[in-house]
C-alpha cells in the first residue's frame, strides 16, 4: 500500500505551529540558566555557562516541596471526585430519560456556560459560611464543580455505546450499582482517562482559585509560588522563569505519558458503536 505524501504547505504550517509553541518554552528554559543581567541583555541567546544558582536559590527560599504536596493532594482528590460524580450522573441521566432529568440537563448546561469569575464573590461568601476559606479542602470543594464538564464528555461517550449491553445486564438480574461498577466503568475507561488528564492540567495550572481562596503560606500551591517572584516595582525574571519550569515539568511529563490514552479516548468516543 503506497504511503500518501504529505503536502509541503501542511509541513510548513506544522513547523510554524511548533515554533509558536516551542519558542516561548525555549525562552523560559534558557533564561533559568542566566543571571538577571544576562536575561535583560540577550533573552533569546543561549546561556554562556551552566548557571544553576537560580535553581539553588529558588529551592532554598521557597517551600517547593510543601507546595508540590499541596498541589498533588488537591489535584488527585478533586479528579477522583469529579470522575465519580460525572460518570454516575452521566450513567443515571442516560438510563432514565425523564422530564426531570431533561430539566436538570438544561440547568447543567446553563451552569457550565456561566464564567467562574462572575461567581467569585458569592462563592467566597459560601465558603466563609462553611469555614472552608484558606483550606485545601475548600479548593477541592470548588474544583469538584468541574464534574459538570466531566458529565458532558462522559455522557457523549456513553451515547456511543450500544444500550443493549445495559439492558441485557438488567435482564440477567444486575442492579444499577452492579451495572455501573462492572459494566459502565470498564467500558468508559478511555474517556475517564481523557477527562482526567484535561482536568488535571486545569487544576495544576490554575492560578485564580488558589490566589483568591488561599492566604496561608503553608497551604499555597506551586502556581502561587511563581507569583511570588513578581514584586511591586520589579520582577525577578530568573526566579520567575525557574519556578515556571519547576511547575511545568510534572505536568509536561504527565501529558506526554498520557497522550496515547487521550487520543484513543477521543477517537473511540467519536465512533458510534
Amino acid at each position: 500500500m503506497r504511503r500518501k505524501r504529505s503536502s509541503p504547505i501542511l509541513s510548513l504550517a506544522m513547523i510554524l505551529a511548533a515554533a509558536v509553541v516551542g519558542v516561548p518554552f525555549y525562552y523560559i528554559v534558557v533564561n533559568t540558566f542566566k543571571t538577571q543581567r544576562e536575561t535583560s541583555a540577550a533573552p533569546l541567546a543561549p546561556p554562556t555557562s551552566l548557571y544553576l544558582d537560580n535553581y539553588v536559590r529558588v529551592f532554598e527560599s521557597t517551600p517547593i516541596l510543601q507546595s508540590f504536596l499541596n498541589t498533588v493532594y488537591v489535584t488527585v482528590v478533586s479528579i477522583v471526585i469529579m470522575l465519580v460524580i460525572g460518570s454516575m450522573a452521566a450513567y443515571a441521566m442516560l438510563l432514565r430519560k425523564t422530564l426531570l432529568n431533561r430539566v436538570v440537563g438544561v440547568l447543567l448546561v446553563i451552569a457550565f456556560l456561566v464564567p467562574g469569575q462572575a461567581t467569585l464573590i458569592p462563592v467566597y461568601r459560601i465558603l466563609v459560611e462553611l469555614r472552608l476559606v484558606d483550606s485545601l479542602e475548600g479548593l477541592v470543594f470548588l474544583y469538584a464543580a468541574g464534574s459538570i464538564f466531566c458529565y458532558f464528555l462522559i455522557q457523549g461517550y456513553l451515547r456511543s455505546l450500544p444500550i443493549s449491553i445495559f439492558e441485557a445486564a438488567r435482564i440477567d438480574g444486575a442492579g444499577p450499582w452492579q451495572i455501573y461498577w462492572r459494566i459502565v466503568l470498564p467500558l468508559i475507561r478511555p474517556i475517564l482517562i481523557t477527562v482526567g488528564v484535561f482536568q488535571t492540567m486545569w487544576i495544576w495550572n490554575d492560578f485564580i482559585t488558589p490566589n483568591v481562596f488561599i492566604s496561608s503560606p503553608d497551604k499555597q500551591t506551586l502556581v502561587l509560588q511563581v507569583y511570588k517572584a513578581v514584586g511591586q516595582y520589579s520582577v525577578d525574571w530568573p526566579a520567575f522563569m525557574t519556578l515556571s519550569v519547576i511547575v511545568l515539568i510534572p505536568v509536561v511529563i504527565f501529558f506526554i505519558a498520557m497522550q496515547r490514552h487521550i487520543v484513543s479516548g477521543l477517537l473511540q468516543g467519536s465512533v458510534k458503536g
